[in-house]
């Protein structure tokens, strides 16, 4: 299967993305639930996971992109599918619905009488006003958020603070850097906007906090998925002697990054665990896709704990996700970035204060 089931891809490729200022799509105390809805309906719902009462649990999931792209949008869908199976549940799934669509696409799912309706994208934010009405009535919400959706008290809002992943990334690279005795580390990336831009900000930020006289270098591809690009991108920080890459990249991240295991380069996944992918070899995986965080609010959901009228902060070091995986058995360098990623979650490091003192 194609890389970009393993990637964020560019335009969908955060939740967060437009948002990444480095104060976070999360607010300063993330590590529990956010209550902002203004009264009324709240709390996890009767039922849960049989919302309606029928004797069934269904799942509606409604996507603005192509379910079967291989990529992002097919990734969300996935772990929930898996999950659904093991739970002897049904999922309903429409992919490449329009804007305009999503309301009437919400409404028709909750004629079928499904337990929950999930938005794959907050793009289809025009469908939440469904979720007051009648049709709806006993059905749960599952809404992505990057930073556009307003919060109501039918509906739970799911978001993360990118500034703690890629932080935490770039300190992974920084202990194997240290462990090989390298100073020098690139990120390449496609387009240069924002998201990518403060991305690269962050992932220097971590790898300074443990080598601070590194020199890590950022270089924009022009394109998120051209292999070419990517490849000559890898091919010119290769030439000024960097130890570790991190292609922060769509559809070319594994040219580029078969490219860098060339020359036994550190290397980082974007997005999902492909600890056991050989080709390409990559040391560290950087979990924060949103199929991951969609799959453990089924599990709430399963357990009769998803609340509705919350926003839900995936916070590292505390959830499943988001999260660093070492790809090997260094147990010393596992302690400290399961350590760093704690002092994350305490609050004991603030990340938006290190990428501010470290990423420029």
């Amino acid at each position: 299967m194609k890389n970009r089931k393993s990637v964020r891809i560019a335009g969908a490729a955060f939740a967060c993305a437009t948002l990444f200022a480095l104060a976070g799509c999360a607010e300063s105390d993330a590590t529990a639930n956010k209550s902002t809805g203004g009264g009324g309906a709240g709390g996890a719902l009767p039922g849960e996971p049989d919302v309606n009462g029928d004797g069934k649990v269904v799942i509606g999931v409604l996507s603005p992109g192509d379910i079967n792209d291989n990529g992002y949008y097919e990734s969300f869908v996935s772990g929930a599918e898996a999950f659904a199976k093991q739970k002897g549940w049904t999922v309903i799934k429409r992919g490449s619905v329009p804007e305009t669509e999503a309301l009437s696409a919400a409404r028709a799912l909750c004629q079928q009488k499904v337990d929950m309706v999930a938005l794959g994208a907050s793009e289809l934010k025009d469908a939440i006003p469904a979720s007051e009405e009648a049709v709806c009535q006993k059905t749960a919400w599952y809404v992505p958020s990057s930073g556009n959706v307003e919060q109501t008290p039918k509906i739970m809002l799911s978001t993360d603070d990118p500034a703690q992943s890629i932080l935490s990334a770039g300190y992974a690279t920084g202990v194997l850097m240290q462990a090989r005795g390298t100073k020098k580390a690139a990120f390449v990336a496609g387009m240069e906007l924002d998201f990518n831009i403060n991305a690269s900000k962050a992932f220097k930020a971590g790898i300074r906090s443990v080598i601070p006289d590194a020199t890590v270098t950022t270089t924009y591809a022009g394109d998120q998925d051209d292999a070419a690009k990517a490849k000559e991108a890898v091919q010119a920080q290769i030439d000024q002697g960097v130890g570790a890459v991190y292609p922060y990249l769509g559809g070319s991240t594994d040219a580029a990054t078969k490219l860098a295991n060339t020359k036994k380069l550190i290397t980082l996944t974007p997005g999902t665990d492909r600890c056991a992918s050989t080709d390409p070899k990559f040391d560290l995986s950087v979990l924060f896709s949103p199929g991951d965080y969609f799959t453990e609010a089924l599990k709430l959901f399963a357990d009769g704990k998803l609340e509705m009228g919350v926003q839900k902060v995936w916070t590292i070091g505390k959830d499943p996700f988001p999260t660093v995986k070492l790809c090997g058995d260094d147990a010393a360098a596992k302690q400290k970035i399961d350590t760093f990623m704690k002092d994350l979650a305490s609050g004991k490091i603030d990340a938006a204060a290190e990428v501010e003192r470290l990423g420029k």
